[in-house]
Protein backbone atom coordinates (compact mmCIF):
# COMPACT_ATOMS: atom_id res chain seq x y z
CA UNK A 1 0.00 0.00 0.00
CA UNK A 2 0.71 3.88 -0.51
CA UNK A 3 0.33 6.69 1.70
CA UNK A 4 -1.03 9.26 0.01
CA UNK A 5 -1.66 12.55 1.92
CA UNK A 6 -4.28 14.67 0.29
CA UNK A 7 -3.90 18.62 1.63
CA UNK A 8 -6.44 20.39 2.72
CA UNK A 9 -9.62 21.69 0.27
CA UNK A 10 -12.42 23.98 1.23
CA UNK A 11 -14.73 21.39 -0.62
CA UNK A 12 -13.56 18.26 -0.76
CA UNK A 13 -11.80 17.80 2.00
CA UNK A 14 -11.43 20.53 4.37
CA UNK A 15 -9.30 18.96 7.19
CA UNK A 16 -7.00 17.23 3.96
CA UNK A 17 -6.91 13.51 4.19
CA UNK A 18 -4.37 10.86 4.57
CA UNK A 19 -5.37 7.11 2.99
CA UNK A 20 -3.55 4.45 1.86
CA UNK A 21 -3.48 3.21 -2.20
CA UNK A 22 -3.18 0.39 -3.75
CA UNK A 23 -0.33 0.04 -6.32
CA UNK A 24 -1.59 -0.18 -9.36
CA UNK A 25 -4.44 1.89 -9.13
CA UNK A 26 -5.64 5.29 -10.73
CA UNK A 27 -4.99 7.85 -8.21
CA UNK A 28 -8.42 9.26 -8.91
CA UNK A 29 -9.43 5.09 -7.96
CA UNK A 30 -7.55 5.99 -4.70
CA UNK A 31 -8.98 9.35 -4.00
CA UNK A 32 -12.43 7.80 -4.42
CA UNK A 33 -12.11 4.89 -2.52
CA UNK A 34 -10.25 7.05 0.54
CA UNK A 35 -13.71 9.12 0.66
CA UNK A 36 -12.34 12.23 -1.23
CA UNK A 37 -15.12 12.86 -3.75
CA UNK A 38 -12.96 14.42 -6.50
CA UNK A 39 -14.82 15.70 -9.67
CA UNK A 40 -14.97 13.28 -12.88
CA UNK A 41 -17.16 13.82 -15.62
CA UNK A 42 -15.77 12.05 -18.41
CA UNK A 43 -15.63 9.05 -16.00
CA UNK A 44 -11.68 8.41 -16.23
CA UNK A 45 -11.78 8.53 -19.71
CA UNK A 46 -8.97 10.58 -19.98
CA UNK A 47 -11.78 13.38 -21.63
CA UNK A 48 -11.90 16.33 -19.35
CA UNK A 49 -9.67 17.81 -17.02
CA UNK A 50 -12.26 17.37 -13.59
CA UNK A 51 -10.45 15.77 -11.88
CA UNK A 52 -6.92 17.42 -12.30
CA UNK A 53 -4.23 17.59 -9.20
CA UNK A 54 -1.11 19.23 -8.18
CA UNK A 55 1.50 16.29 -7.17
CA UNK A 56 3.40 18.08 -4.54
CA UNK A 57 5.50 15.09 -3.01
CA UNK A 58 6.25 11.90 -5.36
CA UNK A 59 5.44 13.11 -8.63
CA UNK A 60 8.60 11.34 -10.25
CA UNK A 61 7.45 7.96 -8.73
CA UNK A 62 4.61 8.54 -11.42
CA UNK A 63 4.14 7.09 -15.03
CA UNK A 64 5.08 9.54 -17.49
CA UNK A 65 1.71 11.60 -18.99
CA UNK A 66 0.56 10.19 -22.40
CA UNK A 67 0.66 12.70 -25.17
CA UNK A 68 -3.44 12.50 -24.61
CA UNK A 69 -2.98 13.63 -21.05
CA UNK A 70 -0.60 16.56 -21.93
CA UNK A 71 -3.13 18.06 -24.51
CA UNK A 72 -5.71 18.08 -21.98
CA UNK A 73 -4.11 19.44 -19.29
CA UNK A 74 -3.10 22.65 -21.26
CA UNK A 75 -6.87 23.30 -20.70
CA UNK A 76 -7.09 22.69 -16.79
CA UNK A 77 -7.54 25.22 -14.75
CA UNK A 78 -4.42 26.25 -12.17
CA UNK A 79 -1.97 23.81 -14.40
CA UNK A 80 1.55 23.53 -12.91
CA UNK A 81 4.41 21.75 -14.22
CA UNK A 82 3.50 19.24 -11.53
CA UNK A 83 0.17 18.38 -12.75
CA UNK A 84 -1.75 15.02 -13.27
CA UNK A 85 -5.49 13.80 -14.55
CA UNK A 86 -5.46 11.71 -11.37
CA UNK A 87 -7.48 9.09 -13.87
CA UNK A 88 -4.29 8.71 -15.22
CA UNK A 89 -1.41 8.78 -13.13
CA UNK A 90 -1.07 5.15 -11.70
CA UNK A 91 0.02 5.01 -8.14
CA UNK A 92 3.52 3.72 -7.58
CA UNK A 93 5.36 2.58 -4.15
CA UNK A 94 6.61 6.04 -3.33
CA UNK A 95 4.42 7.93 -0.76
CA UNK A 96 2.66 10.85 -2.58
CA UNK A 97 1.24 14.48 -1.45
CA UNK A 98 -1.19 15.58 -3.88
CA UNK A 99 -3.26 18.99 -3.97
CA UNK A 100 -6.54 19.32 -5.72
CA UNK A 101 -7.38 22.84 -7.24
CA UNK A 102 -9.34 24.82 -5.48
CA UNK A 103 -11.77 25.08 -8.89
CA UNK A 104 -11.93 22.71 -12.00
CA UNK A 105 -13.04 23.88 -15.50
CA UNK A 106 -16.84 23.40 -14.99
CA UNK A 107 -17.03 25.06 -12.47
CA UNK A 108 -15.04 28.18 -13.87
CA UNK A 109 -17.21 28.23 -16.82
CA UNK A 110 -20.33 28.07 -14.70
CA UNK A 111 -19.89 31.03 -12.72
CA UNK A 112 -19.03 29.32 -9.15
CA UNK A 113 -15.54 30.57 -8.37
CA UNK A 114 -15.07 33.11 -6.00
Amino acid sequence: MTRIVVLPHADLCPQGAVIEARVGDSLCDALLAGGVEIEHACEQSCACTTCHVIVREGFESLPEASEAEEDLLDRAWGLTPRSRLSCQAIVGGMPLVVEIPRYTINLAREGKHG
